[in-house]
This record gives C-alpha cells, structure tokens and sequence, in this order.
C-alpha cells in the first residue's frame, strides 16, 4: 500500500470516529458519570470490538448481511435493543447521587462490565459491519486477504477511534467540572443522554 493511499484511509476513517455514534456517546456517558479514567475502559472495550467487526466484514458475514434480509434484521434489533436498554438505564440512574454522594461512594459498574459495555455497543451495530464491508475493499487485493495490510488499516480505525474518544471524553470531563456540579444539571444531562441512547435505537431500527 502506497503512503498517499493510506493517507486517503487516514481521512475516511477520521471522519468516521469523529462521527457521534453509539460508541462516542457510551464514552462520553461513561466519563461524565464515572470520569475519565472509567472512560478508558469503555473506550477499550470499542477497540476490540471494532477489530471484531473488521475481522467479521472482511471474512464474509458482511456480506452476508449486506445479502441477508433475515440476518441483517435480526442483528439490527439486537443493536436497537441494546441501545435502547442503555438508554433507560441512563435515565433512570439520572440524579440518584449528588456530587458529593459521588465523590464519597463506590462507583457500581465494574471496570469489566464498563468494558463489556462498550464492546457489545461496537458488536452490535450493523452500520458498522457495512461500512467495513464497503470501505475495506476499495483499499484491499480483490483477489485474496493480505494478513499485513489487513492488520494495517484495522490498526489504523481503531487508533482514529480511539483519538476521537480522547477528544470527546475531554470535552466531557471538563463539563462534569465546569457544568454539572448541581444536582440538577446532572440529572438533566443524564436525562438527555438516555433520550439520544434511546433515539439512536430507534433510529438504528430505521435502517435498510
């Protein structure tokens, strides 16, 4: 692969992280209820499972998807499904502690269900699995899988995914220290983030 091609990758996959999506919004959930540092375990958890969906578009059960009426729906709702439970979820624990109730008690989630959070949001998405099986082709051999170039630009998104998580999940901690202080903002903004988890749901149950 020449560099200028891997450049032309660079910029498709930037903006595509930096695209708010399900993993954004669970990294900057995670962030503004837990911190930052919570944060990283989600935004872990997104890698691999991005590195699963490459590894699914590129062995050909995107293209199964992309063919399957039947299988493309089936995940779809299991996506839609999951979305929409994180987004109850959300607003249900909107405002159960203040900032001080916080600060002093144990956070609830574990790191390993953090983590599992944000894989199953990457693995469950099928607009994902779709863009990889439109996206990687154009970059990889028609003819055969090459493992190196394979590995290359999978390493590649995942770093994009991982810099736009940064940047969101900054943005995030310095409103939890600027804006969110009451009680009341933190209720609204957990609120709100149910209602986008709940509305891309939805949302996902309208794609083709």
């Amino acid at each position: 692969m020449s560099f200028s091609t891997w450049l032309l990758f660079v910029s498709v996959s930037l903006v595509a992280a930096f695209s708010p999506g399900p993993g954004v919004l669970m990294a900057i959930s995670t962030a503004s209820s837990h911190g930052a540092r919570r944060a990283f375990y989600s935004s872990a958890g997104n890698a691999l499972g991005v590195f699963i969906v490459a590894t699914t578009a590129v062995t050909g059960l995107g293209l199964l998807l992309k063919a399957s009426e039947l299988a493309f729906g089936l995940l779809k709702l299991a996506g839609a499904a999951y979305l929409i439970h994180l987004g109850i979820k959300a607003w249900r624990n909107a405002g159960k502690q203040t900032a001080a109730q916080a600060q002093q008690q144990p956070v609830a989630e574990s790191r390993l269900s953090t983590f599992r959070a944000g894989l199953l949001v990457a693995v469950s998405n099928p607009k994902a699995i779709l863009f990889f099986t439109a996206v990687f082709p154009q970059f990889m051999p028609q003819d055969h899988i090459d493992p190196l170039r394979f590995l290359l630009l999978t390493a590649t998104f995942t770093a994009c995914t991982l810099l736009s998580h940064f940047f969101y999940v900054s943005c995030a901690a310095w409103v939890k220290r600027n804006v969110t202080a009451s009680a009341s903002r933190r209720r609204l903004a957990g609120r709100g983030t149910g209602v986008v988890f709940i509305g891309m749901g939805g949302a996902l149950l309208t794609v083709r």
